[in-house]
């Protein structure tokens, strides 16, 4: 947990030299809080209050790695409960089950679906993360499996084999690629976490609850592997969460070191919308990796929509770039439109003109990432903040005409904007859907 600054004062040796450049011992500790400082600014602070204050400093969730490159997972090194909070820092990776006994046809087919799954969102690329390959069959069977998917795949690799044999075998067709070694049974435990301390990569286990969790880390972290992810038994649903709340609170809440890991959940069941609404529950309550058996596109981008929507920074909105977009062939006698710089807002607005295939322009107004209505609210979306808008990107010299059109929930400021910018204002529908038919209906110039 955290240290305070006068928790962190009462560690120091309170002799208020200015040695480490500040006046007092207090406000050096202050600044040690806030992280602003290292503790190597003090000459006089002794081994044990350092090793103290570096305890204090680690997240209380410890951050796993899988893979290498720029397809590597990060998962952990969560500090809080809840986004208002702070905000959560490594969103849920989603990956997918295999089997290798599916057979060789039908594991290309499921690798070639699963590298299509890539999505754009408000201007951001979301994507899947991880494939699992779980061994059913003899170990020559899993081994094909994993050259298949290590040449076919560039996403993080889970290796599920049954044998010590299996994993050795696999691990030298993949470790360079640092994947994450899931232990089926509690008998290969010992050995499988052997394999990956001398290979130092990522090692994932069942336990029944947190009792028994904690008991294998702190007997593993005493061998030396601390890269570890907890699997939840399979449990029923409502008890998975419970168990994965329960392992986020010891850590946040109780500084509970030993449950101070990255959690996964594994959703087998058959009936596919009951399988969508259990990942999304995980999602949302606290599982770092979520395993899925299911592939198809509409069934992925809600997970991904989901996944998106809670790993946003809440005291960041995503924020488009202000400017004036050309939307199509757009031109000199093109409509132009203005919205704000959220993100959802400005991406719905550009969906509906493209949707229109009426060419247009699209200035977007800085408003620090509201929508119209807050932007208004907040006088961030005034006729002003327009006219400035305009002006700064110099409007009048990309089209020849001095029509504008606005949202029609701020129809209420179109005499004041038609004052300051000497443009004539039109007011636009309220809701974006009703941009299509009202371009299609503008009369031509």
């Amino acid at each position: 947990m955290a240290l305070s600054g006068l928790d962190i004062y009462k560690l120091l040796p309170k002799t208020n030299c200015k040695k480490c450049g500040f006046q007092t011992c207090l406000a050096f500790a202050m600044q040690l809080a806030k992280k602003a400082v290292l503790i190597d600014k003090c000459p006089f602070v002794s081994d044990d209050v350092r090793a103290t204050l570096e305890e204090a400093s680690l997240a209380a969730i410890r951050l796993v790695q899988i893979g290498t490159g720029e397809n590597k997972v990060s998962t952990g090194n969560e500090t809080v409960m809840f986004r208002h909070e702070e905000k959560f820092h490594h969103p849920t990776a989603i990956g997918f089950l295999l089997d290798d006994d599916m057979g060789s046809d039908k594991l290309s087919i499921a690798l070639d679906e699963i590298s299509k799954l890539n999505f754009e969102r408000v201007g951001q690329a979301i994507n899947v993360n991880l494939i699992a390959l779980r061994q059913r069959s003899g170990d020559d069977g899993f081994l094909k499996a994993v050259s298949e998917v290590k040449r076919s795949s560039t996403l993080g690799l889970v290796l599920m084999p049954a044998t010590a044999e299996a994993l050795k075998g696999a691990l030298e067709i993949c470790a360079e690629a640092r994947p994450l070694v899931y232990c089926p049974k509690p008998a290969l435990l010992d050995g499988f976490a052997a394999v990956c301390f001398r290979m130092r990569l990522p090692l994932a286990f069942r336990a029944k609850d947190m009792g028994e969790f904690s008991a294998q880390v702190k007997r593993l972290t005493q061998q030396g592997l601390t890269d570890i992810v907890l699997d939840i038994a399979e449990y029923p649903v409502s008890e998975r969460l419970w168990q994965l709340t329960q392992a986020r609170r010891l850590a946040i809440k109780k500084s509970e070191r030993s449950v101070g890991f990255p959690t996964m959940a594994i959703v087998e069941t058959e009936d596919t919308s009951q399988a969508v609404c259990q990942a999304a529950g995980f999602i949302a309550k606290y599982a770092g990796i979520v395993l899925l058996k299911f592939r198809r596109p509409e069934h992925i981008l809600p997970l991904l929509t989901l996944r998106q929507n809670i790993f946003t920074d809440p005291q960041k909105p995503l924020q488009v770039e202000p400017n004036v977009y050309p939307v199509g062939a757009a031109g000199a006698g093109s409509p132009v439109l203005v919205t704000t710089n959220f993100s959802l807002t400005y991406y719905t607005v550009l969906g509906e003109i493209e949707a229109s295939r009426v060419p247009s322009h699209l200035i977007c107004v800085d408003t620090e990432g509201m929508s119209v209505l807050t932007a208004w609210a907040a006088e961030k979306f005034t006729p002003d903040h327009i006219t400035d808008t305009m002006t700064r990107f110099k409007l009048g010299d990309i089209v020849r005409h001095k029509n504008l059109i606005i949202p029609g929930y701020v129809a209420m400021m179109s005499g004041d904007l038609e004052e300051k910018s000497g443009w004539r204002i039109y007011v636009g529908p309220r809701e974006a859907s009703g941009l299509p038919a009202y371009l299609k209906n503008l009369p031509h110039e």
